[in-house]
C-alpha cells in the first residue's frame, strides 16, 4: 500500500448480510468453491443486487435455449436445475444440475452435467456424463465420455485432478482421443 494504488469496495448485498464478501481464490479448489456458492439460494456474493451493478463486457449473444422438453421425453428434455446459464448456450436434451455455464455451451442430448464449471464454447456430446469438473474454453466432450465418476481413471487420461477431487479439462488435453 506504500508504494502502489489501492482501492476496495466494501461489497454488502441486498439482503444486508452481517460480513463484506471476502473469498480467497489462490487455489483452484477454492477458485471451484467460490463459483459454486454463486448458485446458493443464498449466496454471499449476490450477482442480482441492482445496488452493485457487475461491470463486465456482454456480448450480444441470444438467450439461453432449452429444447426437446415438449416432447414428452423425459430423457431427453433440456433441463437446468440450480444452475447459472450464460447467453448463447443451447441445453439440447441434455440435463445440467448445479452448474455455471459460460457463453455459447453446448449441452446435446441425454447428456448429464453435475456439479461443475464449464467456460465458454464447452461442447458436450450426447450420453457424456461430467461430474465436479472445470472444463476450459472451446473443449468437445466426446459423445459417451465419462468425466469425474472414475478419478483414478481420469487421472490415468493424464487430466489434473485437484487435492479435492475436481477434474480439471485444459484446451489440448485431447479429449477427442480418450474413451
Amino acid at each position: 500500500m506504500e508504494t502502489h494504488k489501492v482501492h476496495a469496495f466494501p461489497f454488502r448485498d441486498e439482503n444486508r448480510k452481517t460480513d463484506a464478501y471476502w473469498r480467497d481464490v489462490g487455489t483452484t479448489d477454492a477458485y471451484y468453491e467460490a463459483n459454486m456458492d454463486l448458485i446458493g439460494v443464498d449466496p454471499l456474493l449476490n450477482l442480482y443486487d441492482e445496488v452493485w451493478p457487475i461491470r463486465t463486457f456482454q456480448p450480444n449473444l441470444p438467450p439461453p435455449k432449452f429444447v426437446f422438453g415438449s416432447r414428452g421425453e423425459r430423457d431427453r428434455a433440456g433441463r437446468a436445475l440450480d444452475s447459472l446459464v450464460c447467453s448463447g448456450t443451447i441445453i439440447s436434451g441434455g440435463l445440467v444440475e448445479r452448474c455455471i455455464l459460460g457463453p455459447l455451451c453446448r449441452i446435446n442430448s441425454y447428456s448429464h452435467v453435475e456439479d461443475s464449471i464449464l467456460f465458454e464454447g464447452v461442447d458436450v456430446g450426447r450420453h457424456a456424463q461430467i461430474r465436479r469438473a472445470i472444463i476450459d474454453k472451446g473443449v468437445k466432450v466426446p459423445p459417451g465420455m465419462k468425466i469425474g465418476h472414475d478419478i483414478e481413471l481420469d487421472r490415468q487420461r493424464g487430466l489434473t485432478i485437484t487435492d479435492n477431487g475436481i477434474v480439471v479439462i485444459a484446451k489440448g488435453d485431447g479429449l477427442e482421443h480418450m474413451g
